[in-house]
């Protein structure tokens, strides 16, 4: 009967252990299977006179081949990888609605500024003066279409948010309920070996959303963290994720990813503290690089229209008129806050605009600091009126309201500006090509002095542009109007700055030097000269609606020359106008390299911690195939000694009888 039990024991362990080799064969691409394998033990021997007899052996337990170290590691370089993958794929298609050719709003910005030279040649042309005004009305529409563009990528990542954390709620539900039946399980003394592998699974799926710290119970369950704190998982019990307004800066646009135990109200996670997974690399490339993607575009838009808008108004048109604005921009912005502060936001000078959202922190309810969001520069205020008088990135902040410590309040100044941009201008005749000066030698110079040019600036501002006075040869004794400058050989070469207005002409500036090809600027207005004057030489810079002058502003184009110039102004972080896109590229495309350079070092290093996990838990075809033919063999030698065990008991038994 021993030589029986022992063969018994032997076809059982024999037979399970086939069994669980043959399971790994057929769970080999099972995602999330580890592989198992018999632990063999030997049944303690029965003591005879004769010594110990061994009783053959018995299957230990099942065991599961897992590195709980590489499976943590493995989860986390796989969540980050999700993350930076995420990033970078928004990124190339934010990439390509900043995109060049001749389709790009940098070409239409370019044939818009290039069409006024036509204007300059032809200030009486209508067809010039439409081409311009055709080509403006483009440039407005290319940027609504481009803010557009911006608002479907932003509707994009927002519905991938809302299913990522209806998959993590789901996700989490079934990990509660197998956190539950391994629980009962824990009961029988053996691990439930395929309840670990599909936990094991669902936390890989978890952190394939957002990155998850695990920590062990005694009952055998697992709970799951996120944000450092938050239990998303806690035994049975699974919380709920999902994305909403932010509630810190009600009325923006800024959204947050929300945790909410059952029975309790819904708390903001910190965005610092999340980690890997595609859910926090959404959100950082909505708050981050959406957000500079709507900035450089807003701040293209404004600043370009401001500057375009700015110089029209200081031209004439056609019948005479001071110009209107080419562009409807925004020109206040409320700021978003929480708490009882009130303020907005005005726009200053266009040439100083930083891309980027500002926040105001009191520390107390009239001071505090401002913060550009962009780089985390603040600027300190004591007061209302210091930060009212401070202009700052080209911005004026007007507190209404005072706020109280603690509170903080956002401004997005260039979030809508090129969704709203519109092109004001349509009749030809309204475009304000002419200058509104006029200039003129004096007819007995005896000097080489010649005219350069001649613009309005309406710099500084205030006052802006003062223009001169009109002649009035009916006053006794008459008037000649304009001012006059009358220069003095030297040396030093100086001119003198007078005021015709009154008789004697009043003096504005007196001595001034000269030098040939410098600008001289007077009451808003800029002439250049070069040359060299002779002592009494002077020049007349009259109003252009002078009556003295008749219809000559018609024919003068002055003013779109001026406007041809804003190509060079310096506008976007040292840019000019025209290169302001390229520098736009510039910037989201080198975003976009720097994502896909991390995209693709973390997921070198999430399949290099894939592989050892695998080379430790996964199912090796080869082997498990020689583990068969060893099993099999053994498991037939096992029958063949049940087989003479039951030949010599079937002798002794026909012996005896």
């Amino acid at each position: 009967m021993g030589l029986l039990n022992v063969g018994a024991h032997a076809l059982l362990a024999n037979q399970v252990a086939l069994q669980t080799a043959g399971n790994d064969i057929a769970n080999v691409n099972t995602p999330g299977h580890s592989r198992q394998s018999v632990v063999l033990q030997t049944v303690p021997g029965r003591f005879t006179s004769l010594g110990y007899i061994g009783q053959g052996v018995a299957v230990q337990t099942i065991l599961r081949h897992q590195s709980e170290l590489l499976t943590r590691q493995s989860a986390a370089a796989a969540s980050v990888q999700s993350a930076d993958a995420a990033r970078a794929q928004r990124l190339s298609q934010l990439q390509e609605i900043f995109s060049g050719g001749t389709n790009g709003l940098g070409a239409a910005i370019n044939d818009a500024l290039n069409a006024f030279a036509d204007v300059v040649s032809a200030p009486t042309d209508i067809s010039a003066r439409t081409l311009v005004l055709t080509r403006l009305d483009e440039t407005a529409a290319r940027m609504r279409s481009a803010a557009l563009r911006l608002d479907d990528l932003q509707d994009d990542v927002r519905q991938q948010l809302q299913s990522s954390a209806a998959a993590v709620n789901a996700l989490v539900t079934q990990m509660a309920d197998v956190n539950r039946q391994i629980a009962l399980a824990k009961g029988n003394g053996q691990p439930p070996n395929d309840l670990l592998d599909q936990r094991e699974q669902i936390i890989r799926d978890i952190n394939q959303y957002v990155q998850t710290t695990q920590l062990p119970a005694d009952d055998g369950t697992v709970g799951l963290f996120v944000a450092g704190s938050q239990p998303l998982v806690l035994g049975s019990t699974a919380a709920k994720l999902s994305i909403g307004p932010a509630t810190e800066f009600p009325g923006s646009d800024r959204i947050g990813l929300f945790f909410e135990l059952p029975g309790a109200r819904a708390n903001a996670l910190d965005a610092q503290l999340l980690g890997g997974g595609s859910i926090p690399g959404l959100l950082r490339f909505e708050a981050n690089d959406l957000s500079t993607g709507r900035n450089l575009l807003g701040r293209m838009a404004l600043a370009t229209g401001q500057v375009l808008n700015g110089q029209q108004r200081l031209g004439r048109t056609l019948d005479g008129a001071p110009g209107s604005d080419l562009f409807a921009l925004p020109t206040e912005i409320p700021g978003r806050s929480a708490g009882p502060g009130v303020a907005t936001l005005s726009f200053s000078d266009p040439t100083r605009f930083a891309a980027s959202d500002y926040e105001i922190r009191f520390t107390t309810a009239t001071s505090g600091q401002v913060v550009r969001l962009s780089d985390g520069q603040s600027t300190p205020f004591a007061s209302a009126a210091q930060l009212a008088g401070r202009p700052i990135d080209g911005l004026v902040f007007n507190l209404r309201t005072p706020g109280v410590p603690g509170e903080r309040m956002l401004f997005q100044p260039f979030r809508t500006a090129a969704g709203e941009i519109q092109a004001l201008v349509h009749a030809p005749r309204d475009l304000a090509a002419a200058n509104p000066v006029n200039a003129a030698m004096g007819t007995a110079n005896g000097g080489t002095l010649q005219l350069l040019g001649l613009r309005a600036t309406g710099l500084p501002n205030p006052p802006g542009l003062v223009l001169p006075a009109r002649a009035n040869p009916a006053a006794t004794p008459p008037v000649p109007g304009g001012v006059l400058l009358r220069f003095n050989a030297g040396p030093p070469t100086t001119y003198d700055v007078l005021d015709q207005a009154t008789v004697p002409a009043t003096a504005l500036a007196a001595a001034q030097p000269y030098l040939s090809g410098a600008p001289i600027s007077v009451q808003g207005w800029e002439i250049r000269l070069q040359g060299t004057p002779h002592t009494g030489d002077t020049l007349v810079v009259g109003n252009a609606l002078d009556a003295q002058y008749g219809d000559a502003f018609t024919r003068d184009a002055g003013n779109a020359q001026a406007l041809l110039a804003l190509r060079d102004l310096k506008l976007f972080d040292e840019a000019t106008l025209s290169d302001g896109h390229a520098s736009a590229i510039a910037q989201i495309g080198t975003r976009t390299q720097s994502a896909q350079l991390a995209a693709d070092l973390s997921a070198g290093i999430s399949a290099s911690l894939e592989r050892e996990r695998s080379a430790i838990s996964g199912v090796n075809l080869d082997e498990e195939a020689a583990k068969l033919i060893q099993y099999q063999q053994a498991y037939q030698a096992a029958a063949k000694m049940v087989q003479i065990a039951q030949n010599i008991f079937d002798t002794l038994l026909q012996d005896m009888g």
